[in-house]
């Protein structure tokens, strides 16, 4: 924890955030954000922490590219959708840690790792989360008309949120606090639509 002391706070800072932003975009598809990096990389704009040069290699791209089209096409199938959002959800925390770890390069090993499994993996678990239970409702009201969309979002919400997340790390981190906060509030919503006056009570005990 003492190296930490000795970096200036934008590079620390800027490591966390790129790391909890292509983590959260993990969380809404696990390999296409995995495979903007390892392009990123292989082309020679990013630089990635020891231990992860085999994510810059031509392999890794065609195996994650070709990961990433399955893993898109799946989600547009209904019924496989939900099935995808269940047995994604411990994969996404798994994955977003090794990706936010993957570009926390200015954070000594310990504290790297100890940053990408706790708010990487986090970041992962909460945006997979979300999305999994917001097509879950959207499934429910429309009979599953309307997952197409919520797919579409989440793959372009992945990729958007990927590529700003190498330009602009900290502005991609608050637009993701932000967008957690108004999807929270969103849901909140919902069930108060649901239930107006509150959980009814049981009557006299």
């Amino acid at each position: 924890m003492g190296e930490l002391l000795h970096l200036p706070a934008s590079d620390w800072a800027l490591s966390v955030a790129l790391g909890v932003a292509l983590a959260a975009a993990v969380g809404l598809r696990i390999f296409v954000p995995t495979l903007i990096v390892s392009v990123a990389a292989y082309s020679g704009h990013l630089a990635l922490a020891p231990g992860f040069a085999w994510l810059a290699s031509a392999p890794a791209v065609l195996a994650l590219s070709l990961a990433a089209l399955l893993e898109v096409g799946a989600y547009w199938i209904p019924g496989l959708d939900h099935l995808l959002d269940v047995l994604a959800a411990p994969v996404a925390v798994i994955a977003g840690s090794v990706l936010a770890a993957s570009v926390m390069v200015d954070l000594p090993p310990l504290v790297r790792w100890t940053m990408a499994l706790i708010v990487g993996g986090g970041a992962a678990g909460l945006t997979h989360g979300l999305t999994a239970l917001l097509r879950l409702k959207t499934g429910a009201v429309s009979g599953g008309l309307a997952n197409p969309l919520v797919a579409g979002g989440e793959l372009g919400g992945a990729i958007s949120l990927s590529l700003l997340a190498l330009a602009a790390p900290l502005l991609a981190a608050l637009l993701l606090g932000a967008g957690a906060l108004w999807m929270l509030s969103r849901l909140r919503g919902h069930r108060r639509t649901q239930h107006p006056g509150g959980t009814p009570p049981d009557g006299p005990g």
